[in-house]
Order: C-alpha cells, then structure tokens, then sequence
C-alpha cells in the first residue's frame, strides 16, 4: 500500500492509535492502494510532505475517527481493520459477502433515529430486502448475459431467484424494470416468496459465515441466535407465518458497530464495490475497468418517469435558486448518491442545470435543508401519489434516516453548498432541528 506507507507520518501524528496497526494493515490488504475509485479521490494538503489519496467519502469518517472518543477510536479501528481482512481473506464462492457488508451499512445509515442514535439490531428480513434492493441492477444484462456471481461455475442462487423475478415483469420505456415497478405488478404474494427465500439463504449461508476467517469464527459484527448450520428452511416456516418465539430473526450489533458503520460508510463502501467488482470480473473472465460503473453507476435507473410531476410539484421552479426551469433541467439526489444511493421519491428535486452541475456530490447548505423537510411534510400525500402512480420507490423515513446519520457526521468546519459556488460551514444545530422534525 503505497499510499498508506507515504501517509504514515502525519496520520500518525493526528491519530496516534493508528501508529501501531498500520503494519498490519498494510500486511494483510495488499489491493488496498488500487482499491479506491478514482472519481472519489482526494490529495492531501501539500504541508504533510508526501502526497496521500483518500476517498473523499471518507472526509467525514477520518473526522469521526479524530475526534472520537478513544472507546469508539478502538471500535472503528478494530472494525476497518476486520473487514478489510475479510475482504482479503475470507472463503466465499459467492459475492454474497459483500452483499451483506453494503446491506449493513445501509442500514445502519437508514435506521437511525431522529436522535443519531444508530441501530443495534438488524433483521433477517431487513437485510433480505436490501439484498434484493443491492443485486436487483445486477440482474439487467451486460451485453447479451446476466453477470455470474459465483465461482462455483453457475449463477449465485439469490441471483438467480432474483432474476427469475425479474424476467417476469415487461420492460418499462426506460428499458429495465424498476424493483417497485415489478412487485407491484407481481403482487405482494410473489414479493413475499422472494424475501423470504433471500432471508433464508442468508441464514443458511453468508450470515453464520461472514465473520469467519481461516477455520475461526470471531463475532465481532453481530450475535445471532439460529444455528450455524441448518439444512432446510423449515425451521423458519412457523416464523414466516407469524408464530411467536418460533426463530430469532435479530443480528444483535456488537457495541459500538453501529456508530462505526456510520463512521465508516464513506470509506468503506468504495472498498467493498471495489472488491466485488473484483470478483464479478473475475468469475466471468471480464475487464475489470467498466463493471463498476455498471454495477453501482448513478445512470442505472432513468429519472424521467418522475421529472414532470417533480416539476409541477414545485411549480416549475428549481428548487435550490427557486428561479423558473428552463428546458435544460434535471432530477437531483438531494443526498448525493455517491454518498448513499437512494433513488426515493424523497430524495429527488428538480433543479435547473446550472445549480445541478454546481451542486455536484456536494452535501446541501441548512437553508436546503429546511426547504427539503418542509416539501417532505408538506407535500407528502402528493409524493406518495407520485410514486404510486409511476410504481417508483419510496422509503421517507429511510431516506431520513440517511441524511440525519450523514450530516451529523460531518465535521465542524464541512462546507456545505449555498448556490452557485458558494460554499458555507455546516449550520448544524439548524441542519439538526429541521431533520428531527
């Protein structure tokens, strides 16, 4: 790790609990230097001497890190270093594994309360439904075949579930079936058997396997109740239909590893995407270079079914300047999708085309903010009727769980975008009343 040997100097002079682990950091995640995206990296302030690349969605983890307390320093640092092991060593045949990293820290992202109190506790279904939400993309053809998601030589059987699915539903104008779109064509009873298929084969493998490394299981993620090895789904039949006490369906967050998800997410998540990418080309004896972007790219699912009534919801006006919007208009991720992707109703305005190309992957400004959380409360029955009525997405109380657990892990001093290229420093008791509302 090139970049981490020349860093050494001053990351550990502002973190000196770090001093001791690099070595075996750098030991064990050879891939690491190569492992960050390109279009997210950042140079380091020239007065460290040697130049550093770190991702810029990790501005604000390394912030959490620094001024954390030295409880949570041991925890993220024990985490990052535990998964960037699994990532490098852990026996998996399938991308199973990555699957269920993104899966947790997306939830543990969407899931926290109005306080920024992160979850501790996960459920089976939760991380079942995220897992369809994750390789859903993933099932659209590359060229002429559905990308394989095992080394075994035939598809990864989730995958495969939910290809199945998806081939049920007619393409859309857009050329691919939204998720949304398909469950409300197939119906809930189509939906349910999926979930509860994905939900199972997590609890038969990638759950009580996850975090083993070598021949040793060390739960330093989760706690879970089921058995490590069942050899059918019918212990959990009861539970699917509703009986009590039946099959503990919680993964019991260790302590700490919920704020360090939160902490961690813009660093680790380009990590894992990185890897998994890895992989995919790798099974299916493909360039690396262009999976990623197809994978996990913003442009996987087109805007426009939701862009007209957007604009007649703000009657016709950017939502940022608030001027008239011309022809040359877009759909925006509020919380920018590079930082959590999230394609909600919620989460999308229309903005002229100069704030939209100013604004970029920037965090907005308080006085966006308030004006956001004022539309989501105001116009709520109309962005429901919205997404109903194109069978688009929408999680409101997900998406602000994102943004309250984002924005309050920036740091004191981030600059927030205003307008234009105006940047200001984080109002955040503002930003932190309006997203408790």
């Amino acid at each position: 790790m090139p970049w981490l040997a020349a860093a050494v100097p001053w990351l550990a002079a502002a973190m000196p609990w770090l001093a001791a682990s690099v070595p075996r950091l750098a030991a064990s995640v050879p891939w690491l230097a190569a492992s960050v995206p390109w279009p997210f990296l950042k140079t380091c302030p020239a007065e460290h001497g040697e130049a550093i690349r770190l991702g810029a969605l990790g501005e604000a983890a390394y912030h959490r890190v620094m001024t954390a307390s030295p409880a949570l320093e041991g925890t993220v640092l024990r985490l990052a270093e535990r998964l960037i092991q699994l990532l490098d060593e852990g026996s998996f045949a399938a991308t199973y594994k990555y699957a269920v990293i993104v899966g947790l820290l997306d939830l543990s992202l969407e899931l926290t309360s109005a306080t920024g109190v992160p979850p501790d506790t996960i459920t089976t279904r939760q991380l079942a439904e995220k897992v369809i939400e994750l390789y859903w993309p993933h099932c659209a053809p590359y060229g002429e075949h559905i990308l394989r998601q095992s080394s075994s030589g035939t598809q990864a059987e989730v995958v495969k579930r939910i290809q199945a699915f998806r081939a049920r539903v007619p393409l859309d104008t857009a050329g691919a079936a939204s998720l949304p779109r398909a469950c409300a064509l197939l119906g809930s009873e189509a939906h349910e058997e999926l979930a509860r298929f994905v939900e199972w084969k997590l609890v038969e493998m990638p759950l009580p396997k996850l975090q083993v490394v070598g021949s040793v299981e060390d739960r330093f993620l989760y706690e879970y109740g089921f058995p490590r090895k069942m050899d059918n789904s019918r212990p959990l039949q009861p539970y699917w239909e509703g009986e009590p006490g039946t099959f503990d369906n919680r993964l019991l967050l260790k302590p700490g590893v919920g704020a360090a998800f939160v902490a961690l997410n813009g660093l680790l998540r380009p990590l894992v995407y990185r890897q998994w990418a890895r992989m995919v080309a790798r099974v299916n004896k493909l360039e690396e270079s262009t999976l990623e972007g197809f994978l996990f790219g913003v442009d996987r699912q087109s805007l426009d079914p939701v862009r007209p009534a957007l604009r007649e919801l703000q009657s016709g006006r950017c939502f940022y300047c608030e001027e008239r919007l011309s022809r040359a208009h877009h759909v925006d991720h509020f919380i920018p999708w590079s930082r959590h992707p999230d394609d909600g109703i919620h989460n999308l305005v229309v903005a002229d085309e100069r704030c939209n190309l100013k604004k970029r992957a920037y965090f907005a400004a308080a006085g966006h903010v308030e004006h956001w959380r004022e539309r989501s409360r105001r116009h709520a029955a109309d962005l429901a009727t919205i997404a109903r009525d194109r069978s688009w997405g929408t999680a409101p109380d997900r998406t602000l769980g994102v943004a309250r657990a984002i924005y309050r892990a920036l740091p004191e001093d981030a600059r927030l975008w205003q307008g234009g290229d105006d940047l200001v420093v984080i109002e955040r008791l503002r930003i932190v009343a309006a997203l408790a509302a």
